[in-house]
């Protein structure tokens, strides 16, 4: 399978790689890495299609294109667009339009678009998560809550809150969450999910994802329990498979966050590079307003001019490191987590199956005892008791099998959902680079001949 291969001690790309599967691979998958046209537009916003497409079956091999022509493509697009701010003061808002467009028969219209803010995608990820992380599921994950970068936003005046860039962010990562979820075979045909794209009302405030709510607090306290439990079930694991995938998980989750870590560095690098490319072009330009050399005057000020051309090619650069690579790696930091509590929910289940066998050990014991004692008053009583947890115990194998079933295949499907995903990623990236290194070009060559010129 795709997750052998070299050992991932080191980053190693190929392997933490490309999810995205876009133009490249013929069959039109997650697309999403959002924000290529953010990029090469320098309007913060502009209203665009979907930013995804993808086959029925997202776990499907990327070399089953030849199958899909068959029957119609099935088509379930979703992009968000339009943040606006609702409201004033501490109690304002930011609202998206939630555009849909599919051809299953399982959504009421072809097309659909509702507007959500932010609580609402909160609510769907956790109702999702409720239903189904128990039987192993990787739900996707959904951007966390900023107070800072909220309340930056609610004491701004400015009505235009789409040029922020925590906005800008959000969006992306939104509609990310909703695309992936769209993709996995058993989440987008959930209840909740095409309410939330089809219910054009208000959903009904979910409590739980208010800041610091009262049931928040309630969850917040379970949630510790949760961790508590993880550090008591010891899971003697006995299949190797699961043993490795352990393994390979933790490995990926520690080089993700160090490449995440590199990747930050590198994008404020670039965008102090631009800035200071910035400056130079007004020094020059300065300089070259008060030089007596007519020819040097003039190379000053086309200087001053290039390197403002320069300063905005950095600026987009940074830019694309950012939504390119640097929200790619974060979202995937994010999965991870969301694959260790699926993997965290089997050890759970299999410490209630062993939990099940022991008291069943005991009820056997138990009834032996009455048997020895000729007890036959408490003997109907002690036999059904060992019938009870006979069950009990099938019960609790049948859902380790289940989950864990769940999980082998979840892990195939997100890693092939990884790969084809980061090569997208990679290759739109290299083809950015190129055309910013080109545009350089173009530009110092257009300067040269004026530096020649001074005489």
């Amino acid at each position: 399978g795709p997750m052998e291969g070299p050992a991932v001690e080191e980053v190693n790309l190929d392997e933490d790689e490309p999810q995205t599967q876009a133009p490249l691979l013929g069959s039109a998958k997650l697309e999403f890495r959002g924000s290529d046209e953010e990029l090469s537009a320098p309007a913060p916003n502009p209203p665009r299609g979907a930013t995804t497409l993808f086959s029925p079956d997202a776990g499907a091999k990327p070399q089953a294109g030849g199958k899909e022509k068959e029957k119609p493509e099935e088509l379930l697009e979703i992009s968000v667009r339009e943040p606006q701010k609702v409201g004033e003061g501490m109690g304002a808002f930011v609202s998206y339009r939630v555009v849909t467009r599919t051809n299953l028969s399982y959504f009421r219209k072809s097309q659909m678009s509702v507007s959500r803010r932010f609580s609402d995608f909160l609510g769907l990820h956790e109702k999702l998560v409720e239903k189904h992380l128990h039987l192993g599921r990787i739900v996707p994950p959904v951007p966390e809550k900023s107070v800072l970068g909220m309340t930056k936003i609610k004491m701004s005046k400015d009505e235009g809150v789409a040029s922020e860039d925590f906005v800008e962010r959000r969006r992306a990562a939104l509609e990310r969450f909703l695309q992936r979820t769209a993709q996995h075979p058993s989440l987008r045909v959930d209840p909740d999910f095409r309410e939330f794209l089809e219910l054009e009302a208000e959903l009904p405030r979910a409590t739980s994802t208010a800041a610091l709510s009262g049931a928040g607090m309630f969850r917040l306290i379970s949630r510790v329990g949760d961790s508590v439990s993880k550090i008591t079930t010891k899971m003697d694991e006995t299949d190797p498979w699961f043993e490795e995938k352990q393994q390979q998980v933790d490995n990926l989750d520690l080089q993700l966050r160090r490449l995440h870590a590199s990747i930050e560095t590198m994008v404020q690098q670039r965008r102090e590079l631009s800035q200071s490319t910035g400056s130079f072009a007004k020094g020059a330009a300065m300089l070259g307003n008060c030089e007596e050399h007519t020819g040097l005057s003039r190379a000053l000020s086309k200087l001053a001019e290039v390197c403002e051309r320069v300063e905005q090619v950095q600026g987009r650069q940074a830019k694309q490191d950012f939504y390119c690579l640097a929200e790619l790696v974060k979202d995937y930091v994010s999965l991870v987590g969301a694959i260790k509590e699926a993997l965290h929910q089997r050890v759970k289940v299999y410490g209630t199956w062993q939990h099940a066998q022991q008291t069943l050990a005991r009820k056997r014991e138990a009834k032996a005892k009455l048997e020895l004692a000729q007890k036959a008053d408490r003997l109907p009583q002690a036999r059904q008791e060992v019938l009870d947890w006979e069950a009990k115990v099938d019960r609790a194998q049948e859902e380790f099998d289940s989950v864990s079933r769940v999980i082998r295949a979840e892990l195939d499907r997100f890693e092939l959902d990884r790969i084809a995903d980061f090569r997208a990623s990679v290759v739109r990236y290299l083809e950015f680079l190129l055309d910013t290194q080109q545009q350089l070009i173009k530009y110092w060559e257009t300067f040269l001949p004026e530096a020649k010129a001074i005489a």
